[in-house]
């Protein structure tokens, strides 16, 4: 079998929420997500360990592409001073495709102080050439960031 090697998508997403406020609803209040975006994100669940803590274990239950999909993920990583996190999917739909994947979040304060660039990679191996590359799973973050910016500007 051949090896794909990790693949990068990577987008920006001008909100007007703080980078801080941002980041904190990923790595403190996961659960909360699916309050901005019930279209979308259908629950988040602790599976393991304590919201806000690396090695924790959140499992998620969202709408992809029209088909409902449920995603395992470990926080990876955190450093809360760049306001970056990095979620690996550890079971779940993903993985009938993908061999590795990766979501990385970085929110980024404007220079002017007004808001944030939300900064996302997708990170992935494929399990063979006949996967496509996730372009809509990479829309689909971007759409929940504005959906969380909608929620946290109300």
């Amino acid at each position: 079998m051949a090896s794909w090697g990790l693949t990068k998508l990577e987008t920006d997403v001008e909100i007007k929420a703080s980078a801080k406020d941002f980041h904190d609803m990923f790595f403190c209040k996961p659960h909360h997500v699916f309050n901005t975006c019930n279209d979308k994100i259908h629950a988040c669940d602790l599976h393991e360990g304590e919201y806000g803590k690396v090695g924790s274990i959140v499992v998620s239950h969202y709408t992809h592409d029209g088909v409902k999909k449920v995603a395992k993920d470990v926080i990876e990583a955190v450093d809360e001073a760049k306001n970056a996190i990095t979620f690996r999917v550890i079971e779940g739909d993903l993985l009938k495709e993908y061999k590795t994947f990766l979501f990385h979040i970085q929110g980024t304060p404007k220079s002017d102080g007004n808001g944030c660039i939300v900064h996302w990679i997708l990170e992935y191996e494929k399990l063979h050439d006949g996967v496509d590359h996730p372009e809509t799973l990479l829309q689909f973050v971007a759409d929940v960031s504005k959906d969380i910016d909608a929620h946290i500007c109300k």
